[in-house]
């Protein structure tokens, strides 16, 4: 690893499709403080249904739902994070929640729904809609203006049916996959690992935006996208 601090970013996209040209005009937010902790819930549904007249039976699965994620963001203008401007200690913590609720919680107009959601942080990717967000505001200036707020925010992952299936083995290709670059990889080696062919490095590059695929960094963070994409 290079050892550089890595922020969490959220991108907002009109479509679930998740490409480049469906990114919403400043629909990106980078938190200022990553998050102490992440919450991730795993249900399992099962059918209640039992027969008449009996007086029980064995749960009968039904489905796996969607996994959820829940964080709490920290929102900061006292003047204790370095970056915070004049402006900022100002107005408050403001124009912070506004950008943020921006991104992840206000219509797309054209589709008057919420925008679609790619979160990447560390390994961590997950492509979801924000389903709740509550605001706690902790620290206040004189004039009543808030200076400090917590956003616990949750948000559901997008789980197409044969990514569901594939899920249970999480080496498939049909995944989208995040690998950190240590000594000695190189993008044909790593395609070789996921899509099981080297052939598929070019594409890889270009979703990356990498200038040359034989150049890596170690500690960068490449995203493999699922075979059929690629």
């Amino acid at each position: 690893m290079d050892g550089n601090l890595q922020k969490l970013k959220i991108t907002a996209y009109k479509e679930a499709t998740f490409e480049e040209s469906e990114k919403i005009s400043e629909g990106e937010f980078m938190v200022r403080i990553n998050p102490e902790t992440y919450a991730l819930d795993y249900k399992i549904k099962y059918s209640d249904d039992q027969a008449s007249g009996t007086s029980g039976d064995l749960p009968k699965f039904d489905k796996t739902e969607p996994l959820s994620l829940g964080f709490k963001f920290i929102f900061d203008s006292t003047g204790a994070l370095p970056g915070t401007t004049d402006e900022e200690r100002e107005k408050g913590i403001a124009s912070q929640i506004a950008q943020f609720k921006k991104v992840v919680f206000d219509y797309v107009g054209e589709k008057h729904a919420p925008p679609f959601l790619e979160i990447i942080w560390g390994d961590l990717l997950s492509r979801c809609v924000l389903t709740g967000m509550k605001i706690n505001y902790k620290l206040f200036r004189p004039d009543g203006k808030p200076v400090r707020a917590e956003v616990d925010a949750k948000f559901k992952e997008l789980v197409e049916p044969n990514e569901r299936v594939a899920q249970e083995n999480d080496q498939s290709p049909d995944l989208t996959h995040i690998r950190s670059v240590k000594e000695g990889d190189t993008l044909p080696l790593f395609c070789k690992d996921i899509y099981g062919d080297p052939k598929y490095y070019i594409e890889v590059a270009r979703v990356n935006k990498l200038i040359s695929f034989r150049n890596l960094k170690v500690g960068q963070k490449i995203i493999f996208p699922p075979l059929a994409k690629v």
